[in-house]
C-alpha cells in the first residue's frame, strides 16, 4: 500500500530520502577512516626496538651469515601506498663484531637494488641518522633497480646497541619525505 501526503508525493519516496543521504555520508566517513599510512607503534618480540610502522608488518625468520657467523635474521615489512617499510635485526655472539656485520649488511642492502655493495663508502650514499638509545647508527641511501628492473629508491639506516644490529628501510619509486621521517624518527631503543 502506497501512502501519499497532501502534495500526491509518496511518502514511502520521502522517508527513504531521508534515510539515503545520512547512509551515503556514514558510508563516505567511514571510508576516511581506513587513512593508506595507519601509524602504528610496533614492537618485534626478542629485541626492545620500537618502530612507527604505517601497517600490520608480515613477518619472517632466516640464517644469514653476518660478521661472519650463521646468524639468525628477523625480518618484518608492509606494503602500503606504493612503498615498502621493512624492520630487521639480528643478535651476534659478540657485540665485537657488530661494525663489521653492519658493513656488510650495508653492502647486502645496495647489492639487493643492483648496486656494487663498495658505494655504501661513498659519502654521496650517506645520510646523518640517528636513532635514540643506539650505540651507533648509519644512513644509506641509493637508487637502484628491483629483480624486475624497474627503477627503486631506498634509504635505510644501520645501527647497533652491544650484540644486537638492526636495520630500517623504505623503498618505493619515490619516497615522500613525510613518510620517511616519520618512519625513521618513530624508531627508538629505550
Amino acid at each position: 500500500m502506497l501512502l501519499f501526503n497532501r502534495a500526491g508525493a509518496s511518502c514511502a519516496g520521502r522517508t527513504l530520502s531521508r534515510w539515503l543521504l545520512p547512509l551515503l555520508l556514514l558510508a563516505w566517513a567511514a571510508s576516511a577512516c581506513s587513512p593508506t599510512f595507519n601509524w602504528r607503534e610496533w614492537r618485534s618480540e626478542g629485541t626492545p626496538l620500537l618502530a612507527l610502522m604505517p601497517c600490520k608488518p608480515e613477518s619472517a625468520a632466516r640464517p644469514v651469515p653476518l660478521g661472519g657467523t650463521p646468524t639468525t635474521l628477523h625480518m618484518h615489512s608492509c606494503d602500503t601506498g606504493g612503498l615498502t617499510f621493512a624492520v630487521a635485526w639480528a643478535e651476534l655472539p659478540d657485540a665485537a663484531r657488530a661494525p663489521e656485520a653492519l658493513a656488510q649488511w650495508r653492502g647486502a642492502a645496495l647489492a639487493a637494488i643492483r648496486l656494487a655493495p663498495a658505494l655504501a663508502l661513498d659519502p654521496q650514499t650517506q645520510w646523518v641518522a640517528q636513532v635514540p638509545g643506539a650505540d651507533a647508527a648509519q644512513g644509506l641511501m641509493a637508487q637502484g633497480t628491483t629483480h624486475d628492473n624497474r627503477p627503486v629508491q631506498m634509504h635505510a639506516v644501520h645501527f647497533s646497541r652491544g650484540n644486537q644490529i638492526y636495520q630500517a628501510a623504505v623503498y618505493g619509486s619515490r619516497l615522500p619525505e613525510a613518510e620517511k621521517s616519520t618512519f625513521f624518527d618513530g624508531l627508538r631503543l629505550p
